[in-house]
């Protein structure tokens, strides 16, 4: 099945639970509605974080790495005013889910954090990791580490934490700033 196959389904009216509705003028009604919208799109998800033919993928991800890290500093730095160990005490994406830090030197067990220091924590991993020419190499000359896609793995599934940090628990300062394109509460 192609990822338009896919996404028809959603559009089909069938699901195996009730539809979840949401009260028209909440924010999540709204969020509904932008969801929906850029679904019908018409954006190939698939096409877009295809690797271009010809590409050596492990350049590829280094790109997409160093770009995700700064658009997850960008996002987090319009509220990192407002997360901070009274408002934010743990690391989490909402009550289901807590992210334990863990790094291998000053953290070798995973540890519960407030966010704020989570995130400097890995945002400062992750610049040690992008600086450090032997795992992210600048010349073609110097090859790969072995373990490289499974850090990258590792580096994006924690930016993705902080991604959703923000959007679970600022979304409303995102709002509140402006800083949300096109997003207009219904």
């Amino acid at each position: 099945m192609s990822l338009n196959g896919f996404l028809e389904l959603f559009h089909q009216g069938r699901t195996f639970r009730p539809k979840k509705r949401f009260t028209s003028g909440t924010i999540r009604y709204s969020l509904h509605k932008q969801a929906q919208a850029s679904l019908q799109s018409g954006i190939n998800l698939r096409q877009v974080v295809r690797l271009p033919e010809g590409e050596n993928l492990n350049d590829w991800l280094a790109v997409h790495v160093v770009d995700f890290f700064n658009r997850i500093n960008l996002i987090y730095g319009t509220v990192s005013e407002y997360c901070n160990d009274a408002t934010c005490p743990t690391m989490s994406g909402g009550s289901r889910y807590e992210y334990l830090w863990v790094d291998g030197t000053l953290y070798k067990k995973p540890t519960a954090l407030p966010a704020k220091k989570y995130i400097e924590l890995l945002m400062e991993w992750i610049e040690t990791q992008i600086n450090n020419e032997a795992v992210f190499p600048v010349s073609t000359d110097v090859p790969f580490p072995k373990a490289y896609p499974g850090l990258t793995r590792k580096i994006l599934t924690r930016l993705f934490r902080v991604f959703v940090h923000v959007y679970i628990h600022h979304f409303d300062r995102i709002v509140s700033i402006g800083a949300v394109s096109s997003y207009t509460p219904t």
